[in-house]
């Protein structure tokens, strides 16, 4: 397994030059332009060549709808909106 800038690579089955795994890199960077890539398995079979990848995971934020306000976080609520979620009825 090689290091790709930052993105792990396995060659299966055979060998190919950097040039051509630094294309499928781009290329895949390119069909997911909003994605960073992890890793990179790359299958040679014949003729054909077999990608498997993997996306680093994305952060979000968690956002509930709680007295009447949309928010991510408690921390910005003042004493009575923080007292009035606490007294509410959770429902599971």
């Amino acid at each position: 397994m090689k290091d790709f800038d930052n993105v792990k690579v396995e060659v299966k089955n055979g060998y190919m030059d950097e040039e051509e795994i630094q294309a499928y890199i781009k290329y895949l960077e390119n069909k997911h332009p909003d994605e960073t890539l992890k890793s990179l398995s790359i299958t040679i079979d014949g003729e054909d060549v077999d990608l498997d990848y993997v996306f680093q995971p994305q952060n979000f934020e968690r956002i509930r709808r709680i007295t009447g306000y949309l928010v991510g976080t408690l921390d910005r609520f003042n004493d009575a909106k923080a007292a009035e979620e606490k007294d509410r009825i959770k429902h599971a």
